[in-house]
């Protein structure tokens, strides 16, 4: 079962969320919040796998709770709830360590598969909030010392910048996943980053993607 905490101050979308989440088996919302404020406090009293979090709150905005939850080194993903027009923070959560990006007309299927990727150690990130991304966004994520990849490390990359895991490609490219793993290892440490979604900044920023 993937547990799962819900932040976001608008009532009707945090509740819409949680009603499309509940109609999932093997995915539980453990807790839910109308404000970031206590949110630190009770993820550390009842950790979850997951926090669904709204970047646009008053007060503590979903970039300043994720921040101190990396800072608190919890061992939890973060997917940001986001809309059409959050580029500036959307690059402002990609810089603070999000795990994955949605927005919030999401459907149920592709929710629960968001989850899913996300649990299982994938990146997601709508194509419309990347296409949004101008060169002076992407300059955040600049790296002068991206090494070259290799062909089939390219090809595993761009399947990684749709959101994909690794045991998702390795059926595409017809690899073991052990074998996948590797290669991510491989292009992680390439880009010079620990984390697959800034991976997936630093080849867009060096257009190698």
């Amino acid at each position: 079962m993937i547990k799962i905490a819900v932040v976001d101050d608008q009532a009707l979308i945090r509740e819409g969320i949680v009603n499309l989440i509940s109609l999932s088996s093997d995915i539980e919302v453990c807790w839910h919040l109308d404000s970031a404020e206590s949110a630190l406090s009770q993820l550390q009293d009842s950790p979850v796998d997951i926090v669904l979090l709204d970047i646009r709150m008053p007060k503590k905005s979903g970039i300043e709770l994720l921040q101190d939850i990396r800072s608190a080194e919890l061992q939890v993903q973060v997917i940001m709830l986001t809309t059409f027009d959050d580029s500036e923070l959307f690059v402002q959560s990609m810089a603070a360590g999000a795990n994955g990006f949605l927005l919030k007309d999401v459907s149920t299927e592709k929710l629960h598969q968001a989850i899913k990727t996300v649990y299982e150690g994938g990146m997601l990130a709508e194509p419309v909030l990347l296409n949004q991304l101008s060169s002076e966004h992407l300059s955040t994520f600049a790296d002068a010392h991206i090494e070259p990849l290799s062909k089939r490390e390219l090809e595993i990359l761009r399947l990684m910048a749709g959101g994909y895991t690794n045991k998702e490609i390795a059926a595409m490219v017809f690899l073991a996943p052990g074998t996948v793993r590797n290669h991510v290892s491989e292009i992680l440490a390439k880009l010079n980053t620990t984390d697959r979604t800034r991976a997936v900044l630093k080849a867009l920023s060096a257009g190698i993607i």
